[in-house]
Order: C-alpha cells, then structure tokens, then sequence
C-alpha cells in the first residue's frame, strides 16, 4: 500500500447523488403483507417495490387525497 495516493485527477462519481439513504419507518402490517405478497408475484424483494412506488409517486407529483370517514 502506498504512503500517499494522488487524487488530482480523480473523477467525481456521477452516480453518489442516487446512492439510497437508510431510514427508519413505520408501515402497518397490512402494507407491508401487500407488498410482500406482490414481491413473490414479480419477483422483486418488497422493499425494492416500496421504494420503487414512492419514487413512481414522486415522479409523477401524485398529491395524496384522503377523506375519512
């Protein structure tokens, strides 16, 4: 291993801004039993498909509409 490294002309990864970030969260068991019973249908770990609606919903600036009743 070398003493110094030069990173002069190193590259800046263009893919770090897509890097997930690890949080806590907490979804009914309901949910959570939905999207493991779609997981086995497609074939994708449920968080994978949790993740990948969220980001659909973001994309699309879906506004979330609730009326309780």
């Amino acid at each position: 291993m070398r003493e110094e490294y030069d990173f002069s002309k190193a590259v800046k990864n263009p893919y770090a801004k897509k890097l997930k970030k690890q949080i806590t969260i907490n979804i009914d068991g309901e949910a959570i039993e939905y999207f493991k019973k779609q997981s086995k249908d497609v074939g994708i770990p449920y968080q994978s498909l949790i993740n990948l609606y969220l980001v659909h919903c973001a994309k699309e600036n879906k506004k979330i509409n609730l009326s309780w009743k």
